[in-house]
């Protein structure tokens, strides 16, 4: 048992934080917050003398399986190679404060299954498994002259997406990604910044395969993630029962209200079109992406506020492949040219719980929640910075009750 005694507590729902609270962990779970002391026998006591203790952080839009940005580099790289470098990749996850993650195109039921049993040390996990794209949409990373059909048994990119055409194959290939242990399903809706041959405008899909996948999806208990970044492809994919949409960029006003009128999330995903952008030239990236790239920019802060004044709900992504993972926590700064500090630090812990389907279990500091805790040296709430990497503001990151980062003296 740990009493964590005297913290600031942020505790993902609460607006402000409270002073001069005091936190009973035992075992996985928390089973107590009181502002008074917590009084239990044999406990090891942690003063915290005012440093905020807030929930584990959620990321709701990764890729744990994307090992580098440039796609090419993962063509044909073999699964044993992709795994080796995944292995490194969410242990940074976690060591930045991110307990849990969600997937959304590649994590799998053997990854996630790995963390579990304690094999590889990462964030709880929440897969889709591949992504479902359209032939010659977003997620078809084949050249123009290439008719074969991708598969992921030979591919670290091809793992990453599947094509399936016709309300059939859309059907066949839900099930087939929730049989393997999928938690949620991802489908490409319109265009994409890294796709070779489609526009950012393009819808992709027809009402009835979205229908399909969300009907599917239901049967089973759970829901559909949609890529989208116009308005139309927001709107079309809402309007057939889609749960969350990811990127968003270039909602406008109608569309947003008529989100937050079916209770629909929003998942944006800024920081990863800055690091590209920023980067570009050394990640070798061609033409048609840097282009792309320059209009996601240039509309994302906007975005925010028109989610933000219709009131969308809105979750904490990243969306960072490759090289660009280690400026997942750059996200907070860069919504907080928008968004107030304690709005960005729900998002990523109780909004983000509620998405993967654990409201009040993840995403807060309250009795019978898992115990995902990090103490932060400041105020987050009043400085968002503070959780940045390069801050080392978190100087204690706690998983299902074992510390992972223990540096309070």
């Amino acid at each position: 048992m740990i009493v964590f005694a005297n913290a600031r507590l942020i505790d993902g729902i609460a607006d402000t934080p409270q002073d001069g609270m005091h936190v009973l962990v035992e075992g996985r779970e928390i089973r107590e917050v009181s502002d008074v002391p917590v009084r239990a026998e044999g406990a090891e006591v942690i003063d915290l003398k005012g440093r905020t203790l807030m929930p584990g952080l959620i990321d709701a839009h990764v890729h744990v399986y994307s090992i580098h940005l440039n796609s090419d580099h993962e063509r044909h790289m073999p699964h044993t190679l992709m795994m080796a470098h995944a292995i490194h990749r969410v242990r940074a996850m976690l060591m930045r404060g991110f307990t849990t993650v969600r997937d959304v195109a590649g994590g799998d039921w053997g990854m996630k299954t790995a963390i579990e049993l304690g094999l590889v040390e990462g964030p709880r996990l929440f897969v889709s498994g591949r992504a479902l794209g359209q032939t010659g949409g977003h997620g078809d990373h084949r050249p123009r002259t290439d008719d074969s059909v991708p598969c992921a048994c030979t591919s670290a990119l091809d793992i990453m997406t599947r094509l399936a055409d016709g309300p059939d194959q859309v059907r066949l290939a839900v099930r087939e990604e929730l049989r393997k242990g999928a938690d949620h399903i991802k489908v490409m809706v319109s265009g994409g910044v890294g796709s070779p041959h489609d526009a950012l405008e393009n819808t992709q899909y027809s009402l009835e395969e979205i229908r399909t996948a969300v009907e599917e999806a239901a049967a089973r208990g759970t829901y559909v993630a949609a890529h989208s970044y116009t308005a139309k492809s927001t709107r079309r994919a809402v309007e057939s029962g889609v749960r969350t949409i990811e990127h968003g960029n270039f909602i406008d006003p109608e569309t947003a209200r008529f989100m937050a009128e079916k209770g629909a999330f929003m998942v944006p995903t800024l920081i990863c079109y800055r690091e590209s952008a920023d980067n570009a030239d050394a990640y070798g990236l061609r033409p048609e992406v840097k282009r792309k790239l320059a209009e996601v920019n240039a509309a994302g802060l906007n975005m925010l506020e028109v989610c933000r004044d219709a009131n969308v709900t809105m979750g904490f992504g990243t969306d960072l492949m490759g090289e660009m993972i280690a400026a997942q926590t750059k996200e907070f700064e860069l919504r907080a040219n928008i968004l107030p500090p304690m709005d960005i630090i729900k998002s990523a812990t109780a909004v983000n719980a509620e998405i993967v389907g654990q409201s009040g279990r993840l995403g807060v500091v309250a009795a019978g929640a898992l115990a995902d805790l990090l103490v932060v040296d400041g105020d987050p709430s009043v400085d968002i910075g503070l959780l940045s990497e390069v801050r080392h503001g978190i100087v204690a990151i706690m998983k299902d009750g074992r510390f992972y980062r223990k540096a309070l003296d």
